[in-house]
């Protein structure tokens, strides 16, 4: 009998047999696979101890844990969670919270959703402010804070997130998209990778209509730049079909540009410069321009790469 689950089964020969230790072992399997995520902890560090197990969540459980805020995680597609939380006497008390997110991509995504501060140089991708770690490697993100700011916590913070950091493996990979970017004037901390309307929304409002037919189905990045005069963005999606970038350009044009519908660019409401174009699957758009050639140019340099 496995624990939890009640069995009864009458086995009459070996095949019988055979298909009740397949289904055991599929059983064992998946209990095991809901605390993997706590074999990358470790027990303790710095003086602070694990309390007891971790609290394992899944996509319908959640929003018990994060109310409000398991939203950006679903959206990433999200697995699976572990929230694990370190004690030490008179200090203040450090909760990790680790996240299968199912791919590199999508845990990178996580992580550039929020992301503000320099490089921490911990995982493929990182950084600590008021007693926050963010990172992520591989198909993880992870989230470590502490309920009080010390420079001990500090330290114990950094030293688990090295430590989680070097058990995930192997390390994953960013979104291609990424390198269609452009890297001059390029703002490393202003880059953005996602997949729906509601997600483009928060760091970009371009209309209450999903008017570029963003799903789970696409891949989107945003990228700041730089510019003398302000600043301005890049957007790239990448789509299923040529043919749903197509219909996304055509409607991105009428709903957005209506000044560019013969030559895909033109002014916006601020009376900033927009334009776009499409690449087979990708349409990119370049928004915020102070001048019309900078516009062009951004989208230029995204074309030349796809011709590489």
């Amino acid at each position: 009998m496995v624990r939890g689950w009640n069995l009864t089964v009458r086995v009459a020969g070996p095949i019988r047999l055979l298909a009740l230790v397949v289904c055991l072992m599929a059983l064992i399997g998946c209990r095991e696979g809901e605390m993997g995520l706590d074999k990358l902890m470790p027990q303790d560090v710095e003086g602070w101890r694990a309390e007891a197990t971790g609290r394992v969540y899944d996509r319908n459980t959640l929003f018990e844990y994060i109310d409000g805020g398991a939203e950006l995680y679903l959206a990433y597609g999200l697995r699976q969670m572990v929230a694990q939380r370190f004690e030490r006497e008179r200090h203040p008390a450090i909760v990790v919270d680790l996240f299968d997110m199912g791919s590199s991509e999508d845990a990178f995504g996580v992580f550039t959703s929020e992301q503000r501060e320099p490089e921490a140089g911990i995982g493929q991708g990182s950084e600590y402010a008021a007693g926050l770690l963010r990172f992520w490697k591989g198909n993880f993100f992870v989230s470590i804070w502490a309920e009080g700011e010390t420079s001990e916590a500090e330290r114990a913070i950094l030293a688990l997130g090295a430590a989680i950091a070097k058990a995930i493996e192997p390390p994953g990979d960013v979104p291609e998209l990424l390198g269609l970017l452009p890297k001059e004037d390029l703002v490393e901390t202003g880059i953005r990778y996602f997949h729906d309307h509601v997600s483009l929304g928060h760091h970009y409002f371009m209309a209450e209509e999903n008017i570029l037919g963003l799903s789970e189905r696409t891949e989107a990045v945003l990228a700041r730049y730089r510019v003398a005069g302000g600043t301005r963005y890049l957007l790239l999606v990448r789509y299923p079909t040529p043919g749903d970038a197509s219909a996304a350009l055509h409607s991105f044009v009428a709903n957005y540009l209506p000044e560019g519908r013969q030559t895909g660019i033109g002014r916006i409401e601020n009376g900033k410069w927009a334009a776009a174009r499409r690449w087979g699957d990708v349409t990119m758009m370049a928004l915020e321009a102070p001048a019309r050639t900078q516009a062009e140019r951004l989208l230029d340099a995204v074309t030349e790469r796809l011709e590489e």
